[in-house]
């Protein structure tokens, strides 16, 4: 469910699963969907609107995931707003009643796990699931700890049916040491002859900030808030926009007009800060492209995920 560009998808394909049905209300994240996996079944449907008794293919499945848009909570009155997010939500943990899977993955913010203001939300999927039989694995997760070069935290919720609820193991991280910026865009900054992407690279020396995929409601596309834009530039990273191209010989990007000593980043070096391999391409224009990488929970998440979930239910 809400599978956009399909980062968690393909890292559940990774771990063994195979998706009999693929939800989206988004035309080009589905349109990414079919590019990339011709044989999948992609449904361009508003959660909201989805009904299984039409679709029974989505009966008698071992997972029922959901990669949700971030649930958001307000300062000031310290409670979740009710919009369209929570309401996805709720609809996910209704359309379990329906089908029964054997388990049930969703991914969202941190702050669903523990904060003090999602604790209605926790409470009304405990009331929900916990009577049908399910236990629930509360936990966050850095996808640095799996390989991805990014500082991206992930509030996560297994619940599987009890008969296999014992045999379930979070997964442990996947690498002793975090991948920095430098080394994983290292290859795509000298791809043109970049005379100091070396040097850049080396003090690119940490991971990067959280990729925000930004709102349909606003403009284009950027790397994220002011605060995670000073982390981007002591990486020599200018955040406020993208380029259409990696620096050429002397580092100049022709499309970037800002006068900035700083580089912008791609779209497609924006896929390898997701960890998504190079033969997953995300279409659309360059806005879109962008939504669709930083809106996307990391495949090596999925895959890891997706392999502790195996684990546990295969009989």
């Amino acid at each position: 469910m809400c599978s956009g560009g399909g980062g968690l998808a393909l890292g559940l394909e990774q771990a063994g699963f195979d998706p009999v049905l693929l939800l989206d209300k988004n035309k080009q994240a589905c349109e990414t969907l079919r590019h990339n996996r011709p044989t999948w079944n992609v449904l361009e449907m508003d959660l909201l609107d989805f009904d299984p008794i039409e679709h029974q293919v989505s009966y008698d499945v071992d997972l029922l995931s959901a990669g949700l848009p971030r649930v958001r909570s307000s300062a000031t009155t310290k409670r979740v707003e009710t919009g369209e997010e929570l309401r996805l939500l709720q609809a996910t943990i209704y359309l379990t009643h329906a089908i029964r899977p054997r388990a049930l993955l969703i991914e969202n913010v941190p702050e669903l796990v523990d904060g003090a203001a999602f604790g209605e939300v926790r409470d009304f999927i405990g009331d929900e699931l916990l009577h049908l039989g399910y236990s629930l694995h509360w936990s966050v997760i850095n996808a640095a700890d799996f390989g991805v070069p990014q500082d991206r935290k992930q509030g996560v919720l297994i619940a599987l049916k009890r008969s296999f609820a014992d045999r379930f193991r979070s997964p442990d991280p996947t690498v002793d040491n975090h991948v920095t910026v430098g080394t994983a865009l290292r290859e795509s900054m000298l791809a043109r002859g970049w005379t100091g992407a070396e040097e850049w690279a080396k003090q690119a020396d940490r991971v990067a900030p959280t990729l925000v995929g930004g709102s349909e409601n606003r403009g284009g596309a950027d790397l994220g808030p002011s605060g995670t834009k000073k982390a981007w530039a002591r990486m020599g990273i200018n955040a406020g926009a993208l380029s259409d191209e990696v620096p050429g010989p002397g580092g100049i990007q022709e499309s970037d007009t800002s006068g900035s000593p700083l580089k912008k980043i791609t779209v497609a070096q924006a896929a390898i800060l997701q960890a998504f391999p190079q033969d997953w391409i995300i279409t659309g224009r360059k806005t879109s492209k962008y939504r669709q990488t930083g809106h996307a929970s990391p495949p090596p998440v999925g895959e890891a995920l997706g392999r502790a979930i195996a684990r546990a239910i295969r009989l």
